[in-house]
């Protein structure tokens, strides 16, 4: 288990200099202040970030699912049923999406209609995932409240 715990402190020093150093040459390098303007700099800086979330989200996923399988195999029917669960709220909001033109975009043609349509599926997610987080929070509070009347 050392072994394991020295590894994982490894791996975490090295993205940490990593993403430090990226930090450090973008700002002695300069960021630009207009698109026209690139100058190199903010391209890496997002392909990081995308590399940093898809290592979280495979720690957070695939090793918790391997850790929880090996704990305890019935959760994995939780973990499906929550994973139908998303893929049916992500179908219900794709279908609910209009994919209208943009309003107002003069300065270059209008994005494709499947550009459109999964612009209005990600802001439909956005609204019901936001308001379910504000129910969640108004919900507790009042269970809350109740329990320790």
């Amino acid at each position: 288990m050392k072994k394991y715990g020295l590894i994982i402190r490894i791996i975490e020093l090295v993205l940490i200099l990593i993403s430090v150093a990226l930090l450090v040459w973008g700002w002695v390098k300069g960021y630009p202040a207009t698109v026209a303007d690139d100058n190199g700099t903010v391209d890496p800086l997002l392909f990081w970030a995308y590399i940093m979330v898809g290592i979280a989200l495979f720690c957070i996923l695939i090793v918790g699912l391997f850790l929880a399988i090996k704990n305890n195999p019935k959760v994995l029917v939780k973990y499906g049923l929550v994973l139908l669960g998303i893929a049916a709220l992500c179908l219900v909001c794709y279908l609910l999406a209009k994919g209208a033109p943009a309003v107002g975009l003069t300065s270059m043609d209008q994005p494709s209609a499947g550009t459109l349509k999964l612009t209005d599926t990600i802001l439909n997610l956005t609204y019901v995932t936001g308001a379910a987080a504000i129910l969640s929070i108004i919900i507790g509070e009042i269970i809350m409240a109740i329990r320790n009347k």
